[in-house]
């Protein structure tokens, strides 16, 4: 099976299990659960309001409740541990089916949902806030709501901080939707923050690591000099110390080299063809010709 596949087939069977819970053990006050499979077994922890009505007398009611698990949910070997709720009123399960038994019996919603949360912050919860969904007065469904103290609706906190629980109360004119949400004493909030009053503000300073007073020394003199030097000599300073001594290198005489006979590879011009010379003496005479005819 894909491991998408297996989150959807757990949070499934998770979502069946709570709903068995909540319908097997609404007198004794569920809570909520928390499961955990381990190599032994299933780890189940039940909270609970009343433990002794969920284990029931000799354990008869505990031991059909694991045989049910075994038979209807294939869950191995379970191991359920109950757990009594310290404060009822700050669960948010126990209050959401508190609620919806309330508007059951009749009560007023008005009534029910500020007496509930007042309840609640007499509890000593940071916020609260109750939704009731559904046909609560007429024929037309509609929304209210109640809030007190400081509730989140988004993020991290409002998943891992705030507890929530959900009830269905089943009136004459249709179903009435509850849900409770809770921010109980002890959550700390990401933006939480506390002032202190007639302290000492030293005693809140973080000294940094190492010796001040090394920190805080004069420098040396020669740190001194090169701060107020020119900054081009002190330039010209370091790049001379950083480029190397190139060593002499040793200057050998040039052995005379022996004359080499050269090779005579010009060769001579080669005498002129008998026709161009004869051609020349021709026009040389012609030449002499027409000035001795000039003279006469």
């Amino acid at each position: 099976m894909a491991d998408e596949h297996q989150f959807i087939e757990n949070g499934l069977q998770r979502t069946q299990i709570d709903e068995f819970f909540s319908d097997e053990l609404s007198r004794a006050g569920y809570g909520g659960m928390d499961v955990a499979k381990t190599p032994m077994g299933t780890q189940i922890v039940l909270k609970a309001e009343k433990p002794g009505m969920v284990i029931g007398k000799g354990g008869k009611n505990i031991r059909k409740i694991t045989t049910t698990l075994e038979e209807d949910f294939d869950l191995d070997d379970p191991q359920i541990d109950v757990q009594e709720v310290d404060e009822p009123d700050l669960n948010a399960q126990i209050v959401a089916d508190r609620l919806a038994n309330a508007l059951e019996r009749g009560w007023y919603f008005r009534k029910a949902g500020h007496t509930t949360i007042d309840r609640i912050m007499d509890s000593g919860a940071l916020g609260a806030e109750i939704i009731l969904s559904g046909k609560v007065t007429g024929a037309r469904s509609r929304v209210e709501k109640f809030n007190r103290g400081y509730i989140k609706h988004n993020g991290e906190p409002a998943e891992t901080i705030v507890d929530s629980g959900v009830g269905t109360a089943v009136m004459k004119l249709g179903t009435i939707g509850v849900r409770v949400k809770i921010i109980p004493p002890d959550a700390k909030l990401p933006d939480d923050f506390e002032v202190y009053e007639d302290v000492e503000v030293e005693d809140y300073i973080e000294e940094p690591e190492g010796d001040v007073e090394d920190l805080l020394e004069e420098p040396d003199a020669a740190d001194a000099e090169s701060a107020d030097a020119d900054p081009e000599e002190v330039l010209e300073a370091e790049t001379a110390e950083d480029v190397e001594e190139v060593p002499e290198e040793e200057v050998v005489a040039d052995e005379p080299v022996a004359d080499e006979p050269v090779a005579d590879d010009a060769d001579e011009p080669d005498d002129l063809d008998e026709d161009v010379e004869a051609e020349a003496e021709e026009l040389l005479d012609e030449m002499e010709d027409g000035s001795d005819e000039e003279g006469a």
